[in-house]
């Protein structure tokens, strides 16, 4: 196998933890370069987490003739340029999610994936890749719970009022840079995990609103998707409720039983006439390490993609059916 060497474009928070340590700990790889465009910020990153080289300016970056892959964590405004410019200069292309702030710019990324049939793109839906929720899948595999009639989403968090700052700098109310608000930063992990369980749709509908007004974004998304094989999910996201009601949950309803589990938590519940458990998790020290091992793998052409473009359009295109894009 040769050697993946990465460079970040957009070393943030996203990276601190969840994803930029890995590169370094999977075989054959190597994170060669950070990007940042502020210059202090990009530097001090460098520092802390010993990488060689920083830059201020994407260009500069992608013009290092050490990297031959790219990781794109900016916002998602930037996520389709970005990319586009990275694979017609030859680098394999690691996307963060949301892909993109919609279905249509997900599409430019997918032609240009066409346009260019040499490299390689894979977008970062990683929970797919966590034990956790492969262990769902086995368990709806086995029929633990029968044949699975409904899916139930609830994704509720209070609004917590901060400075005008605090709104002003936080790019994930912003639809112009996110795409949406919180919904569109939560819920592509949330309904990749249904894709991944259920296959494909049938059809997806729903709708958002502006409840609170505390943000750009709308605070309040309700949606339903039907799959081909009869199970209805039935999803509600609401970030403006009381402290007491914050909610993190899937309920996954069958014709034996039920299994329950947090998209952001460490645990696996399931109770049948027969018997009631609960399995506990550790998820990795740095979340995307899992789904990072697959990429690798996939760029050097020893496994396959862990996540498509095409599989990113079809939940862009659920994102944008609840959100009335």
């Amino acid at each position: 196998m040769s050697k993946v060497n990465w460079g970040i474009i957009g070393c943030g928070n996203v990276t601190e933890k969840k994803s930029g340590p890995a590169f370094n700990k999977v075989a054959n790889s190597s994170l060669v370069a950070v990007m940042r465009r502020d210059a202090e910020k990009a530097a001090d990153y460098a520092q802390r987490h010993g990488v060689g080289t920083w830059y201020s300016d994407a260009d500069e970056l992608m013009a290092d003739n050490r990297i031959n892959a790219i990781y794109i964590a900016t916002p998602p405004a930037s996520h389709t340029p970005y990319a586009i410019t990275a694979l017609g200069k030859g680098f394999n292309v690691y996307v963060e999610k949301p892909v993109t702030r919609n279905a249509a710019e997900a599409r430019q990324i997918a032609e240009a994936v066409k346009q260019h049939p040499n490299q390689k793109l894979t977008v970062a839906h990683y929970r797919r890749g966590l034990p956790m929720f492969l262990k769902v899948k086995q368990l709806l595999e086995s029929k633990l719970i029968g044949d699975v009639r409904t899916v139930q989403i609830r994704m509720w968090k209070s609004h917590r009022p901060g400075s005008a700052v605090d709104v002003v700098s936080n790019w994930r109310v912003h639809p112009e840079l996110s795409g949406g608000g919180y919904f569109h930063d939560l819920a592509p992990h949330q309904l990749d995990l249904m894709l991944l369980y259920f296959g494909e749709p049938e059809r997806y509908f729903g709708f958002s609103l502006n409840q609170g007004g505390n943000t750009p974004a709308d605070d309040h998304v309700s949606g339903q998707i039907l799959f081909k094989n009869g199970v209805v999910v039935n999803g509600s996201w609401c970030f403006n409720v009381a402290e007491n009601q914050i909610t993190d949950s899937c309920e996954i309803v069958g014709t034996k039983g039920k299994i329950t589990f947090p998209f952001f938590g460490t645990f696996i519940n399931w109770k049948t006439d027969d018997d009631e458990q609960t399995l506990n998790f550790t998820h990795p020290e740095n979340i995307q390490h899992p789904m990072i091992e697959k990429i690798v793998a996939y760029f050097n052409g020893e496994g396959p993609n862990p996540c498509s473009i095409d599989e990113a359009i079809l939940l862009m295109d659920i994102l944008d059916a609840f959100t009335g894009k």
